[in-house]
Order: C-alpha cells, then structure tokens, then sequence
C-alpha cells in the first residue's frame, strides 16, 4: 500500500513539473511573438505550480513573468508593479550573477529609459499624476538613483496627489536624501537656458556634440529642509495641522542650524495662526544671520502675507538698512505705507456733513498726503532701480494728489512709455 502511494505521488510531481515546462514554454513563445495577453495568461497557469520547480526554471519563469506583464511598456500599473518584483526575484533565485542576470540587466535598463521618457514627456503635458507613476517606478528599477524618487514627489505635488507625494517624501526622509552632492550644468545653445544633468559624463557628452555650451560643476544644494517643509504643508492642505507642527519641530530637532528649516517652520507656525511662535522663530533667524538683508525681505513677506504689518515693516526696513539699493523692499514698503490711505478713507466715507465731521474730513485729507508723501521716497527708489509700469502709475498719482504738476506730467510719459514697451 505505502509502494502504490509513493508511486502515486511521483506520478503527481511528475505530471506537475510537465505542465510548468508546457506553460513556460507557451509563454516563452508567446514573448517572442509579441503576444503578451498569451503569455500573461501562460505564466498565470504555470504561477500555482512554481513553487516545486528546481531554481533554475524558477530563475526562468520570473524572468519570463517580468516581460509577459511589462508587455514592452503598453502593462497596466499595476503588472508593471508585478514585473518589477518578478525580475527582483530573479536574482533572488539565482544570485547576482546567474544565467539571466544579464538579460534582466538589459530589460531594466530599457524599461528604466521607457519610464524616464514618458515621465519627462507627461510633466511636460502637465499630466503630473501620471508622471509621478512613472519616475517612481524609474526609481524602482534603479533604487541607487533616489532622485527619481525626489521627481516623484514634486510632480505627485504638482498633480495634488498629496498622500501619494506624502508616502514619497516619507522614504526619502527615511533614506537620508539630501539630494545631488554636485550639480552639472550647461547652457542649451538653442534656447541660451542653463539645464541641469543627471551626472558629469551627461554634461560632457552633450558639450561635445556642441548643443551645449559654458559647462559648470557646482556643489548642489541639500533637499532635506525642503522635504520636511513639504510633510509638513502636505499635513497642513489634509487638514492635520498637528502633524505638519510635528513634523517640522522633528527636524529642527535634527537640523538646528539649518536657517532654511527654521524659516520653514516660522512659516507653517503663521499658517496655523500660532504668531507667538513665529515672532520667536523670527527673531532667532534674525540672529543666526543678521546680515542678510535677503532674509530680512524674505522674513517681511512673510509677516505681511500673514496680517502682521507692524513685523513686516520692521523687517522690510532692515532690509534696506543693510542694502539701500534693494528695489523689492522699497516697492514692498511702499505698498504697506499706502495701506493706510485705505483706512482713512474708510473713515472718510462714514462721516456726516455737520461741521464737526467737515473738520474731521479736513483732518483726514493731511493724513492722506502725509501718507503719500511717507510712501513716495521708497516709490521713487523702487522705480529708478526697476522701472515698472504699475509703479510709474502709482507714483503719477501721488504726484497729482499732492500738486506735483511738473513731476506728474513726466510721470505720465513714462507710464505712457512703459506701456507701450508691452
């Protein structure tokens, strides 16, 4: 009895490993032909029998299985998912250097162009969902170039995917990434742009063949403030304003002085309306770099954009301290001195016509030129350093309100010019 059972038994695995060799063989064709729904379907039948093959047809099927289901790039999301740990598993069977180790190399590297290419050709239709889908499975096949991960994220942001650009960022903070170290660059001849390449050899290459021109190596920038800073907005537009807090405090934690992280967190402390804790962050950057008249801007425009005047008035005025010259904190400036005229104004229009409240509006009418007249030396400097239509119209106004004729009449010229520049 014991003799007809294992004999039974051999029979069965026998049966077995003749119907894998059968599928693999049916799938094998069907890749050679193109027919990739008959090699799906082939390696499906083989799948729940593999499992008792020697390693080296499992080596085979995998390899098989990888190219049946990226179908030569037309594989649905998900069977492109599959064939990537399909041909994962290749070398898991027979070590790095095995029999299929070379073609899965080269089927890698050509799938790894495809999802370059369509990632590249999708952000620029602006179809960011999908180019996200496709620079990370870029970086799946070549997890050494993280930056493709990177690519991921930022256009997963740019397509308002957040919680797939969220998973994104939180591998890259778990991986360390802080970006390239070196940054290779050179001007496109024909569009005189400076464009950025993935590696040295890249650059040199495209020098070379003369479509590039004035080559630059420099050292690139770390992206980790900018990830943490992007957790922490992800946070903020999916309403969980307590982990974007978190988030942000985590890294300072880890990053003390990093100036960039310290702004960041000033600003989601001004999103989530916590201005206690972003004078304080204010201040210590103001410290940590109290000579940086960009900084001083940069932290105005940030109290201005969140409803404190009298902060970004202080630190406009710093700005121009340090640097008279700086265009953008006069023109600034001005624009939050003439937010008064608003407010008497208002006050203006509420008055009665007793005499009490004609004096009143008397009153208001030396405050509106006192106003103007606070706002106009930071107009005129604005305008000689960056000459713009919308501040030439801005300044002839004033000169008009405050009986300039001879400065408005020149002004309106050169409004007049300005436009038709346009």
């Amino acid at each position: 009895m014991k003799k007809q059972i294992i004999i039974a038994l051999a029979l069965l695995v026998s049966t077995f490993t003749f119907a894998q060799k059968n599928e693999i063989k049916a799938a094998e064709k069907a890749i050679k032909n193109g027919n990739y729904a008959d090699a799906k379907a082939a390696i499906s039948a083989a799948d729940g029998l593999i499992g008792s093959a020697d390693d080296k047809t499992k080596a085979k099927f995998y390899f098989l299985k990888g190219q049946a289901l990226y179908a030569n790039g037309t594989g649905s999301n998900q069977d492109i998912d599959a064939a990537i740990e399909s041909l994962n598993m290749v070398a898991t069977v027979e070590g790095s250097n095995g029999k299929y180790s070379g073609d899965v190399a080269e089927l890698k590297q050509a799938m790894l162009s495809n999802f370059l290419t369509k990632g590249q050709a999708d952000l620029e239709q602006k179809q960011y969902v999908k180019s996200a889908d496709n620079f990370e499975k870029a970086y799946r096949m070549s997890v050494k170039d993280t930056v493709y991960l990177y690519y991921a994220a930022s256009t997963a942001v740019s397509g308002q995917d957040y919680d797939k650009a969220l998973g994104y960022y939180h591998e890259l903070k778990a991986l360390g990434y802080k970006g390239a170290d070196m940054e290779y660059t050179a001007v496109n001849k024909e569009t005189n742009e400076v464009e950025n390449f993935d590696n040295k050899n890249l650059r040199d290459i495209s020098v070379k063949a003369g479509t590039h021109i004035k080559p630059e190596d420099k050292k690139g920038e770390s992206k980790s403030s900018e990830i943490v800073k992007n957790i922490a907005l992800i946070y903020i537009a999916k309403g969980e304003n307590d982990k974007a807090a978190a988030a942000m405090k985590d890294a300072r934690k880890e990053n003390p002085d990093d100036l960039g992280l310290l702004i960041s967190e000033a600003n989601i402390m001004l999103k989530l309306d916590r201005r206690d804790e972003f004078k304080k962050l204010m201040e210590e950057a103001t410290t940590k770099d109290p000579s940086n008249p960009e900084l001083q801007y940069n932290l105005g425009v940030i109290a201005a954009e969140g409803g404190d005047i009298e902060s970004a008035m202080k630190y406009y005025k710093n700005a121009i301290e340090l640097n008279p010259d700086y265009a953008d904190a006069h023109n600034n400036m001005a624009v939050l001195i003439l937010e008064k005229d608003q407010e008497i104004i208002e006050k203006m229009n509420a008055l009665g016509n007793s005499a009490a409240d004609n004096k009143k509006y008397d009153e208001y009418k030396l405050q509106r030129l006192d106003v103007y007249k606070e706002a106009l030396p930071h107009l005129e400097i604005a305008f000689n350093l960056k000459p713009n239509v919308y501040v030439a119209k801005t300044l002839m106004n004033i000169y008009s309100a405050i009986d300039d004729m001879p400065k408005f009449k020149e002004m309106k010229a050169k409004v007049e010019e300005l436009e038709n520049q346009n």
